[in-house]
């Protein structure tokens, strides 16, 4: 039976969460595999909490980047839309 990795998971999503997301990805896809090998007896089950609590923190940390990404997105398209409208009103 394989040993858990609950810990470095939870560290992982922890990071994503403070740090840096992209560590809450990998959190995100290291916790499914092991939470299926744990469901199927293959890794020591323990650390299934830990697990899922990084799995939990790197979903949210996913979840952040996306809403960072959008909010930016939208800002550049009002900035834009801004501009243009500036710009139009002074060439008259």
């Amino acid at each position: 039976m394989e040993p858990h990795r609950g810990t470095l998971i939870l560290i992982l999503g922890i990071l994503g969460l403070v740090v840096c997301q992209p560590f809450g990805i990998a959190a995100w896809i290291m916790a499914n595999g092991d939470l299926k090998k744990m469901a199927a007896g293959q890794m020591d089950p323990e650390g299934e909490s830990l697990t899922k609590t990084g799995k939990i923190c790197g979903i949210i940390a996913v979840v952040l980047i996306v809403v960072g990404i959008v909010l930016f997105g939208l800002m550049m398209v009002l900035g834009l839309g801004a501009g243009l409208m500036q710009g139009g009103l002074q060439t008259q």
